[in-house]
């Protein structure tokens, strides 16, 4: 079997590193095919997943084929973060049409969830350590059927085809990497569960290695009966019946039913896109925090932040307070738009931007309320606590058709139960715990989700960039600074990628102070901005760009994912 290494060789394109700016209206990719041999790039976070994608992209496969093929290699390598067990978002763009389809595989709630299931006898929230690793936890997972329905549309290669590459790695093993041993050695509830244990158990009885050898044989056989089956491998028999067996198990065992499984529906949606600065950012809308992406942007878009630079302390002081006037009312008033009412063009009027940006003073001071959007009820207080424990590629095609996805199981493998050698989401736990508010449980609801997928146009709808990450409630924020260092300070993908992160939500300053240079750290908190380090689960940022006739692409040095680039000529 090929080394990590050896599957990571390809033909590379050299990459625009300048700092020339990108214009707003710049050639689209499949108007020059022609003359650049119709390049094609996947961007992922693991690099024997990129190269399944990339081998997929060279057999002739669209972008989607490829998503597939990175998703189900994913979970194999990278299984703190995505897999066959959890839900996703996907925008895909259409280089002929110029459309965007957003498909929504977010996880629903059984039929037998409650809106108090996270309340303990006495009405008081469970402790979240207890709630994650539960059986109630799950979600019924959607990113199966949501692929599915996505290559059903617009695949070009059998689905059959498409997880071969994934088996032969689980039978012969990968190499684990430095940061799935971190969370190997966790210190999150998940990590000490039996499911856990067990996989990632060795015969001397500890624990394995940077460096060693991980085989999944279960892993194997199910994808290969998902690629003869199709979604039944999942959603029916054997197991389907696994998986509701699994939830059955103490602690806080859940009634999760053949039927809440099977009738699992994908949903596909219009995408919610808003300009900023001559581009088209277009994002998923709810229960996906697109609309609170395109709100920071917007926040931002008539502020003088494109004037400034990355030493400026002004220049992330006005990002901290736009992030948090944006995550105001992203926690009041995002959730379900099937179970309640998102007023999701009301948070983008320009007149209430404007009122909300004229809220940011010359000093930081208390956490913000959420406001009144036009066509806003009674807002209520959030109780939604969202994990880490997520991915994010992005993928063009021969063809320039293109794919943004963000995929998750929530928290750091998931719930830490595993059925035929993939973990299942917790998921759940992304509802708020209190049984109100829009983002409360119901029975077949979908949780609020900070995912925000992104696909950037140019004012004639063409494609000129892809970016997303992972990051639980950070992941706006995330996508926000790649997308001021990439289109205000026309910084290459890759320096945009790397700037310092900066989350700013409710009371919290969170960020990478320890990237900032000392008197800007020093500014900010004559501003009142005190920087604390974390901000939960590091980004995994991933993005290209169309810049100067090269697409300019970018992997986050935070994680372990590459950025490939091959022709076809």
């Amino acid at each position: 079997m090929a080394t990590a290494q050896q599957l990571v060789a390809v033909l590379l394109l050299s990459v625009s590193c300048g700092t020339e700016g990108l214009a707003a209206d710049a050639l689209h990719p499949a108007a020059v095919h022609a003359t650049l041999h119709r390049p094609m790039v996947v961007a992922a976070a693991h690099p024997v997943a990129a190269q399944a994608g990339m081998d997929v992209l060279k057999r002739g496969g669209d972008a989607v084929d490829a998503a597939i093929a990175i998703q189900a290699m994913l979970g194999l390598v990278e299984p703190q973060s995505s897999g066959l067990g959890g839900g996703a978002f996907m925008l895909r763009y259409d280089a002929t049409s110029r459309r965007i389809d957003v498909y929504d595989g977010r996880e629903t709630a059984p039929a037998s969830a409650t809106s108090g299931m996270f309340l303990d006898p006495s009405g008081h929230p469970l402790a979240r350590g207890v709630a994650m690793t539960s059986g109630q936890a799950t979600g019924v997972p959607g990113a199966v059927a949501m692929l599915h329905l996505a290559h059903r549309e617009h695949g070009r290669l059998p689905w059959s085809s498409l997880f071969e590459s994934t088996a032969l790695q689980a039978e012969f093993g990968f190499t684990v990497g430095p940061r799935l041993q971190r969370f190997i050695d966790g210190k999150f509830p998940q990590a000490t569960t039996p499911d856990v244990s067990v996989y990632f158990g060795t015969a001397a009885g500890g624990r394995l290695r940077a460096g060693d050898t991980l085989r999944n044989p279960a892993y194997a056989g199910f994808v290969r009966r998902l690629a003869q089956q199709g979604p039944a491998a999942l959603y029916q028999g054997d197991t389907a019946n696994a998986i509701a067996a699994k939830l059955a198990e103490q602690p806080l065992p859940a009634v999760v039913t053949l039927d809440d499984l099977a009738s699992y529906r994908p949903i596909k949606r219009q995408p919610l896109c808003g300009p900023y600065h001559g581009y088209q950012l277009c994002s998923a809308p709810p229960p996906a925090s697109g609309v609170g992406l395109l709100q920071l942007m917007a926040l931002l878009e008539r502020s003088d932040i494109a004037r400034r630079s990355a030493d400026d302390p002004q220049a992330w002081y006005l990002f901290a307070e736009a992030s948090r006037l944006m995550y105001a009312d992203r926690d009041a008033w995002v959730g379900d738009p099937a179970f309640s009412k998102v007023p999701t063009q009301g948070l983008l009027a320009p007149v209430y931007i404007a009122q909300r940006r004229a809220l940011i003073g010359p000093r930081a001071s208390a956490a913000p309320a959420a406001g009144a959007p036009p066509g806003s009820a009674n807002g209520t207080v959030d109780a939604t606590q969202e994990a880490g424990g997520t991915s994010h590629f992005v993928i063009v095609d021969r063809f320039g058709n293109a794919v943004s996805m963000t995929t998750t199981v929530e928290s750091f493998f998931g719930s830490g139960r595993m059925v035929d050698g993939f973990f299942l989401n917790n998921q759940m736990t992304d509802f708020s715990f209190l049984p109100e508010g829009p983002n409360a449980v119901a029975p077949g609801k979908r949780p609020r989700s900070s995912m925000s997928p992104l696909v950037i146009l140019d004012r004639r709808g063409r494609l000129v960039g892809l970016l997303g990450s992972p990051g639980g409630n950070a992941i706006p924020a995330y996508v926000a600074k790649t997308l001021v260092g990439v289109l205000d300070w026309r910084l290459p993908m890759q320096q945009s990628i790397d700037l310092p992160n900066l989350v700013a939500r409710g009371a919290q300053f969170n960020g990478e102070a320890g990237k900032m240079k000392p008197e800007l750290v020093r500014e900010l908190a004559q501003r009142g901005v005190t920087l604390r380090s974390g901000s939960g689960e590091d980004s995994g940022l991933h993005g290209v760009l169309w810049r100067s006739g090269h697409w300019d692409g970018g992997a986050d040095s935070r994680r372990e994912g590459v950025v490939l680039f091959a022709e076809v000529h």
